[in-house]
């Protein structure tokens, strides 16, 4: 086993300081990176922890302004929190006005995740997009950290620890659900999240920042009209891809509306899609995964 990863802050900015730590990779030779471990991390390694230590990992790599615009991932193996990830960054194009990367994440020798990655100097253009949907102002709404404690007594001994957790993320979601005895609803879901504590001015970290947290909230929305969720034990679940396109500048640790939903889902597998806006209407990134549903017998 590796050297054991810090003891998890509990205060807000210690939170937010460990999760810049996490995704700030190491460089260990020309194009080849290392990712940290989770503090308190046991189990499987979040799939939005690899996705953006990753993003890290090919903004490195690029020069002359370009910043990231999308990213394509496929998720082929579990990680392991017991073990450091290593990144590999190919350079695929360098023009002048776009950059393609590719980074195969590694553990023991094996990838774990393969992403592409596109970066483009400014450049104006036409431009339109969705409006905001009309939901309440996060000022409204309850933390669900708040909604996680008074379901304390409902949650399992040996998931009661993780599930109670300070995060570095704060959401407030519109509509919560009851994990344990979810009822079904529509596939459509919105939450409003950002840092807990305030970040560096440096676009590349409030990126990497968002495609972490663009894992959360997310394959569950396929779950929604069924009744399930990963608490309710008869459910097996794992995200297959993820693709996330940054349309405009934007803080992390400023309100974001996270709207999802799903239009499928079959074959124990769930598609869902993601819009996610400023609070004052920008729609600054969207995406995509399709992930396994897999009903246990």
């Amino acid at each position: 086993m590796d050297a054991t990863p810090p003891e998890r802050a509990l205060d807000p900015a210690g939170l937010v300081r460990q999760l810049g730590e996490l995704l700030d990779v190491e460089r260990i030779d020309t194009d080849l990176y290392r990712g940290a471990r989770q503090p308190g991390g046991v189990g499987r390694v979040f799939g939005g922890q690899v996705i953006g230590q990753a993003l890290q990992a090919a903004q490195r790599s690029v020069e002359d302004g370009k910043a990231a615009h999308s990213l394509h991932a496929y998720f082929m193996r579990p990680g392991d929190e017991d073990h450091p990830i290593i990144y590999r960054v190919v350079r695929d194009f360098e023009g002048r006005s776009f950059a393609t990367r590719r980074v195969i994440a590694m553990q023991k020798g094996q990838p774990i995740l393969n992403m592409a990655a596109s970066f483009q100097a400014p450049e104006e253009g036409l431009h339109h997009q969705d409006a905001m949907p009309d939901v309440p102002d996060p000022d409204t709404l309850r933390p669900e950290s708040e909604l996680r404690e008074e379901m304390r007594d409902q949650v399992p001994e040996k998931f009661r620890r993780f599930f109670l957790r300070a995060r570095p993320v704060e959401i407030r979601p519109v509509s919560p659900r009851n994990w344990f005895r979810p009822a079904p609803t529509e596939p459509v879901q919105h939450s409003w999240f950002r840092a807990v504590a305030p970040l560096p001015d440096d676009p590349a970290i409030h990126r990497a920042m968002l495609a972490y947290a663009s894992d959360m909230t997310l394959l569950g929305t396929c779950m929604l009209p069924h009744g399930v969720s990963w608490m309710t034990g008869n459910i097996q679940t794992a995200s297959l891809d993820h693709a996330i396109w940054f349309h405009e500048p934007m803080r992390f640790d400023e309100w974001l509306l996270y709207t999802t939903d799903s239009p499928w889902s079959g074959h124990s597998r769930g598609f869902n899609r993601g819009r996610i806006f400023t609070r004052d209407g920008r729609l600054v990134a969207s995406v995509a995964q399709e992930g396994l549903v897999r009903q246990r017998r």
